[in-house]
């Protein structure tokens, strides 16, 4: 009896080995088969069963990876991730086709599952559609009657420049940290405009709220993310570093939810004070509309897309601006000469003197080439089959564009890999701007706030220039690594901003 129950308990272990065996050598089979590269499909590296190409990429530098992939694989390769197939753009003639000529199949943004559990596909960055070309329309419209793109915006920006004059008065020359005050004073332009109110450097809270966001947006980028995206029902029920993610900007949401609180309860609809304001009034409007898609919960997605996007990039511009002014002192010396010249120290900034400072202007533009801060972009999905250097991408496949490619294309720039503000000057010292500046991407889907961001940048930077000499702390050595996410931002640093009226 003994033996029979041996054999029997053996022939079950063995039977559950071979049904394990089995599934495994299935799944590899079925995952082979459904997901080869046809012949018209763009190449690429080879993918592993399962996880794709998740790690033939280096996380901590995708953009520095995919460029070299292109080296290997041309400039339209692809990538799988999970089961998902992505197609990589690289370089400035392969992106202008793309995302300009066929930019009508390319306005779309994907459905990545880490997005979606934030947005729930809400907002102006990651909506599709009805929904998207409606909240952009609102969007510009209701910005520019606050002043984007125009000159009535020049005075909140100088004004905010003069609260953080005081604050970095306050170090007399002393090292600082210049991050959360950066921050704090691009941030405040975008709450002026969306929330009809600025914040004070002493307000920790907001502090604390905006110094979280560059963590996120390394976060959305990390391989965690990645494996969010390829498998979310999984992913959702594990820690890691996704979930810190959801929970910085579901915080930054809830930040939102008090201001539109406080926004409602003393709310006329007759005084637009700001964005939030004129949202409210479109959702009154829209209440007897069957397909009405002005909500509460929009809204709220719509300003944090505003609030993030308006603050980070900006702020994460500027840092990496004084970080090379530190680097490259004779640059910053030549800067705060020219703006002597035409300005002086004692009158305030204004655009329309950018024309007569090429070099400030060619320095600045070299700035945003150079930190390349939004290396790869956002992410695009074809709306339907295109053409593209020979190969065919269907319907549904999510498009990254390699900015990093354009930026520093070995074809486009005299020294792609050193800072030279001489890629923007002609042999006459006038500023040019070559078509192959893209840090805003190009299409229908490029910058929202483009505008806001290059009044920002002159007159912040000029500012400055204008104020301070930056230099870095006796002993160190400026360091101009980066850490990698959705946003390129420089690693910690201490500065010194000696106020130049000390020097006259």
């Amino acid at each position: 009896m003994d033996l029979i129950s041996s054999v029997f308990e053996t022939c079950v272990r063995w039977d559950v080995k071979s049904l394990l065996l089995f599934i495994i050598f299935f799944l590899l089979i079925t995952d082979y088969i459904n997901n080869q590269r046809h012949a018209s499909f763009p190449p690429g590296p080879p993918a592993f069963p399962l996880v794709g190409n998740i790690f033939s990429v280096d996380h901590k530098k995708t953009h520095e990876s995919m460029t070299q992939l292109a080296k290997k694989y041309g400039d339209v390769y692809s990538l799988r991730i999970g089961q998902e197939w992505l197609v990589v753009l690289n370089g400035f003639e392969v992106l202008k086709e793309a995302l300009v000529n066929q930019g009508d199949s390319l306005a779309d943004r994907p459905a990545l599952p880490l997005v979606m559990d934030l947005t729930h596909g809400r907002g102006v960055i990651f909506s599709n559609g009805h929904m998207w070309k409606q909240h952009r329309r609102f969007t510009l419209s209701t910005l520019r009657q606050f002043g984007l793109g125009k000159k009535s915006l020049e005075p909140v920006i100088l004004d905010e420049f003069t609260h953080c004059l005081e604050e970095l008065n306050h170090f007399k020359g002393k090292p600082f940290s210049p991050h959360l005050v950066i921050n704090n004073v691009v941030s405040n332009i975008i709450c002026s405009l969306v929330f009809g109110h600025r914040f004070e450097y002493s307000d920790q809270k907001f502090q604390k709220l905006i110094g979280c966001f560059e963590e996120g947006l390394q976060c959305q980028a990390s391989v965690w993310a990645q494996l969010h995206n390829a498998y979310p029902l999984l992913m959702r029920r594990l820690p890691g570093p996704h979930q810190r993610f959801l929970d910085i900007f579901k915080t930054t949401k809830d930040f939102i939810r008090e201001e539109l609180k406080a926004h409602k309860q003393n709310w006329d609809p007759s005084d637009q004070r700001d964005f939030i304001d004129c949202y409210l009034k479109e959702i009154q409007m829209g209440e007897e509309q069957a397909d009405n898609i002005f909500d509460e919960e929009n809204l709220v997605a719509c300003v944090l897309d505003l609030f993030v996007a308006g603050s980070e990039t900006t702020s994460t511009t500027l840092r990496w601006a004084i970080l090379y002014m530190a680097k490259y002192p004779e640059i910053q010396a030549k800067v705060q000469a020219e703006i002597d010249r035409v300005i002086g120290q004692s009158r305030q900034v204004s655009m329309k003197t950018g024309a007569n400072l090429p070099f400030t202007e060619a320095v600045l533009h070299e700035i945003q080439r150079f930190s390349n801060i939004a290396p790869l972009a956002v992410p695009r999905m074809t709306t339907r089959e295109i053409q593209l250097e020979g190969y065919t991408i269907p319907k549904g496949i999510t498009v990254i564009p390699n900015l990093t490619s354009v930026l520093y294309g070995e074809n486009k720039w005299e020294t792609p890999f050193d800072f030279n503000p001489g890629h923007f000057l002609d042999k006459d010292g006038k500023f040019v701007k070559p078509a192959a500046f893209l840090p805003f991407c190009a299409g229908k889907r490029q910058c929202l706030g483009e505008s806001l961001a290059k009044m920002e940048l002159f007159l912040f930077f000029t500012s400055f220039m204008q104020h301070f000499t930056f230099s870095m702390p006796a002993g160190v050595e400026p360091v101009l690594d980066y850490h990698f996410g959705a946003t390129l931002a420089p690693h910690a640093y201490e500065i010194c901003a000696t106020p130049r009226s000390q020097k006259l």
